[in-house]
């Protein structure tokens, strides 16, 4: 019976091959059950064509959909570190300092004895830079006045929690 209405619905609905849909209108004109299956099943089609649709009302959608905004408020936020970031930092200072090594290592000249106390000259033409000339500069001032104003930042910031986890 389950595959009489399947065949059936698929020549309904037009899904089947045209080899299966001769066959099928063959099977309507001959047989008297497939005939009267055909007809209920053509009834119940045009009953499921001609009903509406029922939609939710406003009220239900605007509700669900505070629920759902309720939902995600009441979720915690959590602030995401991206590793990529921080091993990328790691990485940077990494490779300076073996840097700042390698220029001071290819530099030094060791002379003497080697067993007996290390004596490191260094080049005539190796110089520091002078220190007057790094802290009289505007770049460093302005880092300092940056700095100044970060920690006065994050002293409000702690001082504020501090007080909010008081009050509570």
């Amino acid at each position: 019976m389950n595959t009489i209405e399947e065949k059936l619905w698929n020549y309904i609905d037009g899904t089947c091959t045209p080899a299966e849909q001769e066959a099928i209108a063959r099977l309507i004109e001959q047989d008297d059950m497939y005939k009267q299956k055909y007809t209920e099943l053509l009834v119940l089609n045009q009953e499921f064509a001609n009903m509406e649709l029922d939609e939710p009302s406003m009220a239900f959608s605007y509700n669900i959909m505070e629920a759902i905004r309720a939902e995600h408020a009441l979720a915690p936020l959590k602030s995401t570190i991206n590793k990529k970031i921080i091993l990328g930092i790691a990485a940077f200072f990494v490779l300076s300092i073996l840097a700042l090594l390698t220029i001071i290592l290819s530099n030094v000249q060791i002379s003497g004895n080697p067993f007996s106390v290390v004596n490191i000259k260094l080049p005539a033409d190796f110089k520091l830079p002078a220190a007057s000339s790094i802290f009289n500069s505007a770049f460093m001032k302005s880092f300092f006045v940056f700095d100044v104003i970060l920690a006065l930042f994050l002293t409000d910031s702690y001082l504020r929690r501090k007080k909010a986890a008081k009050e509570a």
